[in-house]
């Protein structure tokens, strides 16, 4: 297993890797629809979504942590 201490950065990757999934294949879709080629598209519009995701989310999470604190009891 792995060690507890990477528990952020674990974290941040799985949440990166699924949200930017997500929002570039409905992006891709959105902006060219159901096309031969659209896994390929979709592929690379992820590739460049999880450059971003993944250190965005190592920044922000702990300031929405912070904010749902607030929000909370």
């Amino acid at each position: 297993m792995i060690n507890k201490k990477y528990a952020v950065f674990i974290f941040a990757f799985f949440m990166a890797l699924f949200m930017s999934s997500i929002m570039s294949l409905v992006i891709t879709l959105l902006n060219v629809g159901f096309i031969d080629n659209i896994f390929s598209l979709w592929i690379q519009a992820w590739g460049y979504a999880f450059c971003v995701a993944f250190p965005a989310v190592l920044v922000i999470a702990p300031l929405v942590r912070k904010i749902v604190a607030l929000l909370v009891n």
